[in-house]
């Protein structure tokens, strides 16, 4: 029999009060064995993702049906980010402080797990994954309640990953994932006080949004990405075009994927005819999909073709092959309109002057910040901690890439000789 949301919660409490039990050692060994059963799986996990798939067909847009879409590259790639968190050190009982008072008594600031951790996402398998390992890993139960379009594909990811605990005499429920896809299992999970020490929302705008609305446990905000780059004056083009084309084309539908670009108008004339060749014309040439516009300005417009912007244009994450672009008078608009718009995820500066890159770094209030990189780079694999389990947008407690230190928190131990006050 299917147990309900609370029963998997409680189950899920439980098997983290035994997370002491474990030393980095044995969790190491869990999470190579869990590697290993998923490529063992991977016959089992691409016949889950084809009923997805099959499902999915005329339901989501192109771009959605690769982001659900798994193959055996990609579940290979699942199972490297799983030994890749092995391999980095436990942060579970690190020192975080050391302190000895004048009366004698020695304080220990100590890294300890959340406890249970809720995860609600969409249509991406590999967040399944991901999210196992790294609050494995960090001593913490998870409860992962994905999306009806993945939930085949999450399922048989899951069914592995709880197989290889098992397997080593490990509580299966340190690994949890409803069968309830419901609006009311998220709403269960909201509100889970005294079960759930954190909640993740990995998804759209609108997702996020009810979760932090609603919920009344600690959440911590993730994900939406209206990510922009700035192409300065004194930007080299070249590098300017192959940042834009990588951070928009690469993959749109992430939340890192630019989604705004802002052009110096005194190199507007050079440059958005460029932009337009290399988005458009080259991509068609190739076969690739190409690139839309979304443009204010006339003078923009005329140069790159498009269309006219509305004024939602530059408050959309359009996860799909349009970009919004507006030219700037300076570095100081650029920075504004960022501020206006920005969902505080990643903004990029193309430049090759200091002060206006030191400028940029400085003024705009984003998770990251780049100077004459693609925004693709906010990962948590590219930021070395293996993989990721969300990009917070909040400054409390988590921001930007979140691994392993992210999920954990600290409890002060005090060892003394009798002192009283």
């Amino acid at each position: 029999m299917k147990k309900s949301v609370l029963e998997i919660l409680t189950d899920a409490k439980t098997a983290s009060r035994s997370a002491f039990t474990l030393t980095s050692e044995r969790k190491n060994a869990a999470l190579l064995a869990m590697a290993t059963a998923l490529e063992q799986g991977t016959e089992e996990i691409l016949a889950a993702n084809a009923l997805d798939l099959e499902n999915a067909k005329g339901v989501l847009s192109s771009v959605m049906l690769d982001r659900l879409r798994l193959d055996t590259k990609r579940i290979a790639a699942m199972a490297q980010g799983i030994r890749d968190v092995a391999a980095l050190p436990d942060p579970v009982g690190q020192i975080l402080e050391n302190t000895t008072l004048p009366n004698g008594l020695r304080v220990s600031k100590t890294r300890v797990p959340l406890g249970v951790i809720g995860i609600i996402y969409e249509s991406r398998p590999n967040v399944t994954s991901d999210a196992a390992a790294l609050c494995f890993k960090s001593g913490n139960a998870c409860v992962l309640r994905g999306g009806k379009d993945a939930y085949f594909s999450s399922a048989a990811i899951v069914g592995c990953l709880r197989g290889a605990l098992r397997g080593l005499g490990i509580d299966e429920n340190f690994v949890c994932m409803p069968s309830d896809t419901s609006r009311e299992s998220a709403n269960v999970m909201m509100t889970a006080v005294g079960l759930l020490d954190a909640l993740i929302p990995r998804g759209g705008a609108g997702l996020i949004r009810s979760c932090v609305e609603n919920a009344k446990v600690p959440c911590i905000q993730t994900g939406t990405g209206i990510c922009h780059i700035y192409v300065d004056e004194h930007a080299d083009l070249d590098k300017a075009l192959a940042i834009v084309e990588n951070a928009k084309t690469s993959r749109p539908s992430v939340c890192n994927a630019a989604e705004v670009c802002l052009v110096h108008e005194k190199i507007a004339e050079t440059f958005l005819p460029r932009l337009r060749e290399r988005l458009v014309e080259n991509r068609a040439a190739a076969g690739l999909p190409t690139v839309s516009f979304r443009v204010e300005g006339e003078t923009a417009l005329a140069l790159l073709g498009g269309e006219k912007a509305s004024e939602q244009d530059f408050d959309t994450e359009f996860l799909d092959y349009i970009l919004a672009v507006k030219t700037v008078s300076d570095v100081d608009e650029a920075i504004s309109h960022i501020a206006r718009h920005s969902t505080a995820h990643s903004d990029c500066i193309v430049t090759e002057n200091t002060a206006a890159a030191e400028k940029f770094t400085l003024a705009v209030d984003s998770a990251a910040v780049y100077v004459n990189a693609s925004t693709r780079f906010t990962d948590g694999g590219e930021f070395g901690k293996g993989c990721e389990i969300g990009i917070s947008t909040q400054k409390l407690h988590a921001r930007g890439p979140m691994g392993l230190e992210e999920l954990t928190s600290y409890k002060y131990i005090v060892r003394g000789n009798g002192q009283i006050r």
